[in-house]
């Protein structure tokens, strides 16, 4: 590994010890079979195919009956997001690592089309912030799905994503608020590759499982053991995320009163 894919790869290493080998491992298979593209240590990364597993993901009953859907702002789930605006959804998008005063982004297919703005154009993060309007967890309606970004997966439903903790923070909240609810799909796009055995993903009671798994060639549906959290677990935010998600502390105030 050359060193600036060590510094990269350790950017969140130490958050979960138990699970950063594992990153490690499907990084480096991704980028030495050819199967990365782009940069992919300290990232959800992407993959060949990753059109292809949003295709298929398209056809499923839980995608044509959803119509509102959170997608995360990684590449490999700008098909996924390009999609959902296609078929008409509303979809929020977060901002990438909740940096910024305002989480998330809507994007709504009829207001974008209005705007003459190329859906092509807001798939992207980068076109969403830009573009879309910036809304707060309180401006937003209940999802019917959520695509969350993966390193790791297992059949079971056991995931991690890059390290950062930003995906179980995003749902713990979205359950405190009402925005998730018991039995609301928890999806994933992935390759192949990055699907490894059941015990080797340990996870924790503030970790969210995954209902569905899609690749460029399966379609997984976990009926998952794994119980779904029913908030946040605000004893394991770290102090850094406090730090530089600006409005961690006036939200997390909020929801404890």
């Amino acid at each position: 590994m050359a060193d600036d894919q060590k510094t990269k790869a350790a950017r969140w290493e130490g958050r979960d010890p138990s699970k950063d080998p594992l990153r490690a491992e499907i990084w480096s298979a991704l980028e030495k079979q050819g199967l990365s593209i782009g940069p992919v240590y300290s990232r959800i990364p992407n993959f060949v195919g990753a059109d292809q597993a949003a295709e298929r993901l398209a056809e499923l009953p839980i995608w044509k009956n959803a119509r509102v859907i959170k997608c995360n702002p990684d590449p490999p789930q700008i098909p996924v997001r390009l999609r959902a605006l296609q078929d008409g959804k509303l979809l929020y998008t977060p901002v990438p690592e909740l940096v910024k005063e305002f989480p998330f982004v809507e994007l709504d297919p009829a207001d974008l089309q209005r705007r003459n703005i190329p859906f092509e154009t807001v798939a992207p993060s980068e076109g969403a912030i830009a573009l879309g309007h910036k809304v707060n967890f309180e401006d937003m309606v209940p999802f019917d799905l959520v695509i969350v970004g993966c390193v790791v997966v297992t059949r079971k439903g056991g995931r991690t994503g890059k390290g950062a903790g930003f995906a179980d923070l995003e749902l713990g909240i979205f359950r405190e608020m009402g925005l998730v609810k018991p039995g609301t799909p928890i999806v994933t796009t992935v390759h192949s590759i990055q699907i490894i055995d059941d015990d080797r993903v340990p996870m924790s009671g503030h970790d969210s499982a995954l209902d569905w798994i899609i690749t460029p060639d399966e379609v997984i549906e976990t009926h998952t053991p794994y119980p779904q959290p029913r908030g946040v677990d605000w004893d394991v935010v770290r102090p850094d995320q406090y730090r530089d998600i600006p409005f961690l502390v006036q939200l997390r105030e909020k929801l404890r009163k």
